[in-house]
């Protein structure tokens, strides 16, 4: 594995990282105390300007609007953006469009490119993605209680969903959804495309999170299909095909986490060592980083968010060279690593600011409220490691024998 940056990226992640400080850093007060919808054109007129930089949709396809940059590029993007809790959205690469832009740049026909993928790429509408139910294990995709069943040339979906990302103010979504109960477990569900003013797609609540409820892109929906018809035509990819493109989605969708659970960390691991450096705690002037304790941390932060960034670019080398097959492990591997680390070291600098850690004064406590289900979503930690520990096993075994 090559790990030299070329000279575009460095160019690229320099002028993304030097918009990040100097335009959206100012605007996240802002950001924390007001209504995201309200923010809105203000946050369109610093999108209006990564447009002009040519800088807009950084991994979305060239052929329609975006820059085309492939797997290990947008790491180090994803990277830079993850420093504002905005910057993946000011850049146009935000989840859950990020993930649906992929799905229908490889499933969808030529009318819903048309109609969905295209007003998406250019930031003109917003998706969601529904999969996760109310009362059944999100991280078991195969079971589903969400039907989509054929009535003449149309679907009839019910079901309730839940933690759908961004669906307050979509355009669409994306459904998983049962069309073939008798089929393998693995190929029961279907993805189908439903606009939002569908009839009998019902937004019931915007899910409050650590007391936080949110509003449009930052919020996370329950979601009720009652007896929403749509054309069968707004299948997406073969009939049955729900879980192999969600393995698709989830497996570059974790490196674009990954890296941006990293650039969390950076930016923390920067607010953490300069107050340290300038927290005054005795009389004499010593500071917080004079104590052993605090230097500890500090070098542990170092390292793991190190070892972190190159296993997940090393998975992200993986999949691009290799499949999302082959690196299933590695997949698993830092989704929960990296999830760790990221909570150390959040809890970290927010143990190094003391009071103020706790307060909005710095971004640190937001992180900390809402990057805590970093651990769960995605597929729980625990299910990885299980997974994960399964397959070292069984390689161990074979080896032997």
């Amino acid at each position: 594995m090559d790990f030299a940056v070329s000279e575009k990226m460095q160019a690229v992640t320099g002028m993304m990282d030097d918009f990040v400080r100097k335009e959206l850093f100012p605007l996240e007060p802002e950001f924390l105390t007001t209504d995201f919808r309200d923010l809105l054109p203000l946050l369109e007129e610093k999108r209006r300007m990564v447009r002009q930089m040519e800088l807009w949709a950084p991994n979305h396809p060239p052929e329609y609007g975006g820059m085309g940059l492939n797997l290990m590029d947008h790491a180090l993007v994803s990277e830079v953006l993850g420093q504002s809790p905005i910057g993946h959205y000011v850049f146009g690469c935000h989840a859950p469009d990020a993930g649906n832009i992929e799905i229908l740049h490889k499933y969808g026909t030529e009318k819903q490119k048309i109609q969905y993928l295209k007003p998406l790429v250019e930031g003109k509408i917003r998706s969601c993605f529904s999969m996760t139910e109310v009362d059944l294990p999100g991280s078991n995709p195969i079971l589903m209680d969400t039907t989509a069943v054929t009535d003449g040339s149309d679907y009839v979906i019910n079901g309730q969903k839940w933690y759908s990302t961004a669906a307050d103010g979509a355009a669409f979504a994306i459904v998983m959804a049962v069309t073939n109960p008798d089929a393998a477990p693995h190929m029961r569900a279907s993805m189908i495309i439903v606009p939002t003013d569908n009839p009998g797609f019902n937004l019931v609540r915007n899910i409050p999170v650590m007391g936080h409820t949110g509003s449009d892109f930052a919020s996370h929906a329950e979601i009720l299909y009652q007896s929403c018809r749509v054309p069968r035509e707004n299948l997406l990819g073969p009939e049955g095909w729900g879980f192999v493109i969600a393995q698709e989605r989830l497996g570059p969708g974790r490196i674009h986490h990954c890296m941006r659970w990293l650039g969390i960390c950076n930016r923390v691991f920067d607010l953490m060592c300069r107050r340290a450096a300038t927290r005054v705690i005795t009389a004499d002037g010593n500071t917080l980083a004079s104590r052993q304790i605090v230097q500890a941390w500090i070098a542990e932060s170092a390292a793991e968010i190190q070892a972190a960034r190159l296993m997940t670019l090393h998975a992200a080398w993986k999949i691009e060279n290799l499949g999302v097959k082959e690196a299933r492990e590695d997949i698993s591997l830092i989704k929960f690593y990296v999830a760790g680390v990221l909570q150390r070291v959040v809890d970290r600098a927010l143990q190094v600011h003391g009071g103020m850690g706790m307060t909005d004064d710095t971004i640190i406590a937001y992180f900390y409220r809402h990057e805590r289900a970093a651990r769960i979503y995605d597929g729980a930690d625990e299910v990885h490691k299980v997974t994960v520990a399964r397959r070292i096993i069984k390689q161990k075994v074979a080896r032997k024998s």
